[in-house]
């Protein structure tokens, strides 16, 4: 909710010099928004929407995604999406390739979604241009494309989107569409593992245990892999099963091994559900 509404607020100050009548309505939708009015600032953004306002038709569309209001309606949704889109909004066009990633208010289209990602990313729109790495990144809508994917990811992870940035770190260290580089896969992991994502901080806690690109350091490992596995990433759970049952950057515990095993077992990883089998085989 927080994301949606912050693109809202952007809208305010890009939307000065529409019609005085539907800019006037369009003001009034946003106070009656802000003050949890949602009666009222669905009738202010309806009529300014009516009239043309870009604004206002996004922001009926982000009524109808959320159910602001309204009873929750991914196919209006899409209809506001769409008339904001064609006028250009980014964070509009932006929404339309999601639902068309998703196949939400709209037939499941990867080509569409591509194109309408395209757009958004084209005005600098950070979580367009990650979503258009991922597109080539998988072939979805578009051939693979290593590089193309590198170049998409670059621009989105330059603007801070952590998962753009954990994709560009997994890139370098695997070598895809760029030469294989540790230091730089352990800086683009460490960007998005300090905001928080948790396959970055998983994989900032393999290149510990390995000493790639990093010192080795196992204590530092096990700190990333727990930051990760609080957030319930069944792998680095499984790691800090083993980590805590080899005794490497903790004291050997058995006892806890088992409980992060089990974790990750329940999640459906299979080394941990072995690993969990041979515990409970020799009483560990």
């Amino acid at each position: 909710m927080k994301k949606l509404l912050f693109i809202f607020l952007l809208l305010i100050s890009s939307l000065v010099y529409v019609g005085f009548q539907k800019y006037v309505d369009f003001q009034k939708g946003v106070s009656a928004y802000q003050k949890g009015n949602y009666e009222k600032a669905f009738k202010e953004f309806t009529e300014a929407a009516e009239q043309g306002n870009a604004g206002a038709q996004f922001s009926l569309g982000v009524m109808y995604d959320q159910g602001r209001g309204l009873p929750q309606d991914d196919k209006k949704a899409f209809t506001w999406f769409l008339k904001a889109a064609e006028q250009g909004v980014a964070h509009a066009q932006f929404n339309l390739g999601l639902m068309y990633t998703q196949g939400r208010g709209v037939r499941q289209d990867d080509k569409k979604a591509v194109d309408w990602y395209l757009k958004a990313a084209e005005q600098g729109n950070a979580r367009a241009q990650a979503n258009l790495g991922v597109m080539y990144d998988q072939g979805r809508g578009v051939p693979q494309d290593d590089k193309k994917a590198v170049d998409w990811y670059l621009k989105a992870a330059e603007q801070g989107v952590a998962g753009a940035q954990s994709n560009l770190g997994v890139m370098y260290d695997q070598g895809l569409g760029v030469p294989q580089d540790d230091i730089k896969a352990v800086d683009w992991y460490l960007k998005a593992a300090e905001q928080g994502n948790a396959g970055a901080q998983f994989n900032l806690g393999l290149m510990y245990t390995q000493g790639r690109g990093v010192p080795q350091d196992d204590k530092k490992a096990i700190d990333w892999f727990l930051k990760a596995a609080e957030q319930e990433h069944a792998d680095a759970q499984a790691y800090l099963g083993v980590m805590y049952g080899q005794g490497r950057g903790v004291p050997q515990d058995d006892k806890k091994a088992v409980d992060w095993y089990l974790k990750a077992a329940e999640q459906g990883v299979a080394g941990a559900q072995s690993n969990l089998g041979v515990m409970y085989d020799q009483g560990l």
